[in-house]
């Protein structure tokens, strides 16, 4: 115990560049990292370089692709994603609580109304996917009207997290936004070159490509993520603020490895979570054997992450280290802080979600609908598709709220006495003891 005191007290008052301290250990990983991530962007690249221009000639010479009916629809998701991302950004900064009620009620609707789409379209594979669609819908309505509640508090404390972002943290978000619209289209070139050409290898390249979608989303959000969260953490902790653009430079310089890792972690162990928590609230306090695992699963899934969580990349960012350390350091502050409640109740996490299923419902409502309208048989495909751009879009541009609440919350954890926080966290913490006495 007296070796993670010793520890917390370190981390206090961190130097105005911390990320330094452990960068003689960099070498080796950032050069392993490294290839792994951009030897995987150019095999990807080549890839879709040749699906498309086999695709292009393959569509040329047979007529059961068509082109003109099949990018038009996906590539305007790809702007509607955009759109959606920037205007979330822009409620999320002037508005915090429409925010967020918007997110938690529009959120089920338009889920709901991507579920009657791919019914109405009336295939095998589009039947199957609007029933999970209305189910997940009715998910998110009970749980809305469950947190309900929370949503004042939720509101206060991302106020207080991103009030008076740094100049430059808008510009990396909307570069951030541009770079994955770009990659996005990219990607869309490639599925549409594999989908032309119907070989027994397409399906096998068309997942290829989609999990490098989903992989270099996650690391474009990650390193916003990090990036904004050690700028915001230094202000929290010490006062003052470091150039956003040189906390960038770090984060791609040093904290790759970590950022890679994590961005393949950190939403495997999400969901998990998420479901077990699921799970334990479906039981309650029965013991059938249904739900007999309920606890146990839940324990597993909690102690997961705890070697993998959000909250980590602040210490990513921050200090260097690698993602599950950081992971396992940060819910130690959170524990002896007392946090780990209050923590398990912040709803930052949903609403970021939220929003990124909602903008990828908009998307997907747009592109389907007019897939349906001009070929019936692209409607199930490009509705998937879209609907996965426009969640990671919206992801990448709810990645500064959520970086800023993280950094506001291990900032306090590891100093609660600092002058420079109000009292928005124990007044929290005294309502929840209220609760459970």
């Amino acid at each position: 115990m007296q070796g993670v005191h010793i520890q917390t007290q370190q981390l206090r008052f961190p130097s105005a560049n911390p990320i330094k301290i452990q960068e003689s250990s960099i070498p080796i990983r950032m050069t392993v990292f490294r290839i792994v991530f951009f030897s995987h962007l150019i095999l990807v690249t080549i890839l879709i370089v040749f699906l498309t221009i086999r695709g292009l000639l393959s569509a040329a010479h047979n007529h059961h692709f068509c082109p003109k009916k099949w990018y038009p629809p996906l590539l305007t998701s790809v702007a509607c994603a955009g759109i959606v991302a920037f205007t979330w950004q822009g409620i999320t900064s002037c508005n915090p609580s429409k925010a967020i009620r918007a997110a938690f009620w529009l959120s089920p609707l338009l889920t709901c109304a991507v579920g009657i789409l791919f019914i109405l379209i009336n295939s095998a594979g589009s039947i199957a996917a609007g029933v999970v669609a209305v189910i997940s819908a009715l998910i998110q309505s009970l749980y809305a009207c469950w947190v309900n509640p929370r949503f004042q508090y939720a509101t206060r404390v991302l106020s207080v997290s991103t009030a008076s972002p740094p100049a430059k943290t808008i510009v990396l978000v909307s570069l951030s936004i541009f770079s994955s619209i770009l990659y996005s289209c990219f990607s869309v070139s490639g599925i549409g070159g594999a989908t032309a050409s119907r070989t027994g290898l397409d399906p096998l390249f068309i997942s290829i490509i989609v999990l490098s979608l989903a992989w270099t989303m996650h690391i474009i959000k990650n390193i916003v993520l990090v990036t904004i969260s050690r700028v915001k953490y230094m202000h929290f902790a010490c006062g003052e603020y470091i150039d956003t653009r040189v906390a960038f430079h770090d984060t791609v310089r040093y904290c790759m490895p970590s950022v890679c890792i994590g961005s393949a972690l950190a939403p495997i162990l999400g969901v998990i979570h998420g479901s077990a928590r699921a799970m334990r609230l479906i039981a309650g306090d029965t013991d059938e054997f249904l739900f007999s695992c309920a606890n146990c699963y839940l324990g597993i899934a909690s102690a997961g992450v705890a070697y993998g969580n959000r909250w980590g990349f602040v210490h990513v960012g921050v200090y260097n280290k690698g993602f599950v350390q950081a992971s396992i350091d940060t819910w130690e502050v959170f524990r002896m802080a007392g946090l780990e409640t209050l923590i398990n109740s912040d709803l930052t996490g949903s609403f970021c979600f939220l929003s990124g299923v909602a903008g990828g419902a908009i998307c997907s409502l747009l592109s389907g609908t007019w897939a349906f309208a001009i070929h019936e048989s692209y409607a199930t495909q490009v509705s998937i598709y879209a609907f996965l751009i426009g969640y990671f879009m919206c992801r990448i541009a709810m990645a500064w709220p959520q970086a800023c609440l993280s950094a506001y919350y291990v900032a306090y954890a590891e100093n609660p006495q600092s002058p420079l926080f109000d009292s928005t966290i124990p007044v929290r913490i005294e309502e929840l003891r209220r609760h459970q006495v």
